[in-house]
């Protein structure tokens, strides 16, 4: 299994779903950089499943406990270390997976590719419960790009064709304020909406998707570079270990492909002595590397494939059709909770970047 990124540095992410803990080692930190412990439980609890009517019930406090690198506040050099420990994983048999797998899950295709000797209990290494140490990296690198003046800031874009307003970046104009920091959108109108749509979903036993929008301010021009070392693949390659995530689009994105040039294009223009350009629709990547413009990038976000109806699936062994009700506690979106988790890959990815060329 490849569960290690990045390029100078190296996030490693260890753990099954129902397993004792989950983990992260992150090794590659410069020494002396300050961390805030207060500030990253905070971040966590935006992630931690139970806390919302419409996500899983099963209740972890996801307190991350950190072994090595950090002393008296400070990264020391060494690799940083921390573990999550499983405290309700509600065990029970699911060797059934093994034959009969679930529509949506890596079921089959892992039973293919590892022979039986995976854990499917609670999708084991599949499981979106490995964000939670995803999370603790990526909200440490939330902290070391904040002190370095670059922000990122995800927000609800749309949840079962419900739209919210585009986030607005120009300087000109205010930033809108998300109408409640736990469901980040913001039109409380939409909200609602979302709401709703999640609330009839889990009723009627099914689940529903949406589409994450995530903004990057105050990154310096020159981080990335071309072909195979774009920021734009750098970022989408730690998106897509979200296990929910089916596509990522830059800046315009394929709107880009019905524009004509002249008005995709990015007029250069001058402000305060600095290189800038009067619109974005690149995203604030071009050939591979950052402009100095806000990057923005949107997620797209599957619904859950744990649902209460019944599906169709097959017995492996038998080779033949055979239903399956999935049981368990699962999210009828989990679309506000992968918010901060679409923050922290992208925050790991700039990082990352960063280093690269410093």
């Amino acid at each position: 299994m490849s569960s290690v990124y990045g390029e100078h540095l190296k996030l490693s992410i260890f753990g099954q779903s129902h397993g004792s803990a989950i983990g992260m080692t992150l090794d590659g930190v410069p020494a002396g950089l300050s961390v805030d412990l207060e500030a990253l439980n905070v971040f966590m609890q935006r992630r931690a499943p139970g806390k919302q009517a419409y996500s899983t019930p099963r209740a972890e406090a996801d307190c991350p406990e950190f072994l090595s690198g950090i002393v008296n506040g400070y990264t020391c050099g060494a690799p940083i270390a921390a573990v999550i420990q499983n405290t309700n994983t509600k065990s029970r048999d699911y060797s059934n997976l093994y034959d009969c797998p679930r529509p949506g899950h890596a079921d089959y295709t892992a039973q293919v590719k590892y022979k039986g000797y995976q854990d499917v209990a609670g999708g084991g290494h599949f499981s979106g419960r490995l964000t939670a140490p995803l999370c603790i990296a990526g909200g440490l690198c939330i902290q070391w790009l904040k002190q370095r003046g670059i922000t990122v800031t995800g927000h609800i874009c749309s949840i079962a064709g419900i739209s919210d307003i585009p986030a607005r970046i120009d300087p000109v104009r205010p930033q809108l304020q998300f109408s409640d920091p736990d469901f980040p959108v913001f039109s409380a109108q939409a909200a609602e909406k979302m709401k709703k749509a999640i609330s009839d979903a889990k009723a009627d036993g099914d689940s529903v998707g949406g589409v994450i929008e995530c903004v990057i301010e105050g990154v310096p021009a020159g981080l990335g570079g071309p072909l195979f070392g774009g920021l734009e693949g750098k970022i989408a390659q730690a998106i897509y270990a979200i296990p929910a995530v089916k596509g990522v689009d830059f800046g315009a994105g394929f709107d880009a492909c019905g524009m004509p040039g002249s008005q995709h294009n990015d007029a250069f223009t001058i402000e305060n002595n600095t290189v800038r350009t009067i619109t974005n629709n690149a995203g604030g990547i071009l050939g591979g590397i950052s402009s100095g413009m806000p990057i923005i990038f949107r997620v797209g976000i599957k619904p859950t494939p744990s649902i209460a109806k019944l599906q169709q699936s097959v017995s492996l062994s038998s080779m033949e059709e055979k239903d399956l009700t999935v049981e368990g506690r699962h999210d009828p979106c989990i679309v506000p909770r992968a918010v901060p988790v679409v923050e922290a890959a992208a925050a790991i990815a700039i990082f990352d970047a960063l280093l690269s060329n410093y």
